[in-house]
């Protein structure tokens, strides 16, 4: 298959350009700083570009099969919500332009139910440097539900998914929807590694459409 990746060189899309490279897809990423990716395999293609100008990446990744987002504004931006928000519309319009049906989006789990009416990051306790990002993915995962031409999913990971939690890859794992899949001892749990699994699985099989689900261990 070939996937278009935006996001490739960040915490989680580099994982995903791993999984993507070992199943043998063809991957081609974009990015602003084509030196920040080291790999050198013969089925990925790296291009530089711009992720808010849906125009310039519509023609970059023109061609593939699937698009997928792992973009971040980055955490430390000042102006990390409104860039979110404006990347994400821009990808969402480049894959439109550039003809391709099917985009995933790597969204935060911030706007996963934990109570009826009552998503995580409204928690009292929800971290501050956080914060600012699982606001915006939760609002654009609002506006994402209203489109209509794109075969689109959000995927959310379990609650716990950081660099504490990597190295570990067991491919497998367990689906949701809109709720934190919770194990034996009431953890959220996954790993970035096996976070990747559960996305290329469903670049590949396609169970979900025009809906959000989440995964955890």
């Amino acid at each position: 298959m070939k996937l278009a990746l935006v996001g490739a060189t960040g915490f989680v899309g580099s994982h995903l350009l791993l999984e993507a490279l070992r199943r043998e897809h063809v991957v081609t990423v974009v990015v602003r700083d084509p030196q920040k990716v080291h790999l050198k395999e013969p089925n990925l293609i790296v291009k530089q570009g711009n992720a808010l100008d849906p125009d310039s990446l519509a023609a970059l990744i023109k061609g593939n099969d699937v698009l997928v987002s792992a973009y971040n504004a980055g955490w430390h931006n000042p102006k990390l919500y409104a860039e979110f928000l404006k990347g994400s519309r821009a990808i969402q319009q480049a894959c439109k332009l550039a003809g391709i049906n099917r985009l995933l989006v790597v969204g935060g789990a911030g706007s996963l139910e934990i109570a009826p009416g009552k998503q995580l990051v409204d928690s009292p306790d929800f971290p501050e440097d956080w914060k600012q990002g699982a606001l915006a993915a939760r609002d654009y995962f609002n506006e994402l539900r209203l489109e209509k031409e794109l075969d689109w999913v959000f995927v959310s990971p379990a609650i716990e998914m950081h660099p504490g939690t990597s190295g570990i890859r067991t491919g497998n794992y367990r689906t949701g929807n809109n709720q934190p899949v919770f194990n034996k001892d009431n953890e959220s749990k996954i790993s970035v590694e096996d976070l990747a699994v559960a996305l290329l699985d469903e670049v590949e099989n396609a169970r979900f459409h025009q809906q959000r689900f989440t995964v955890a261990w």
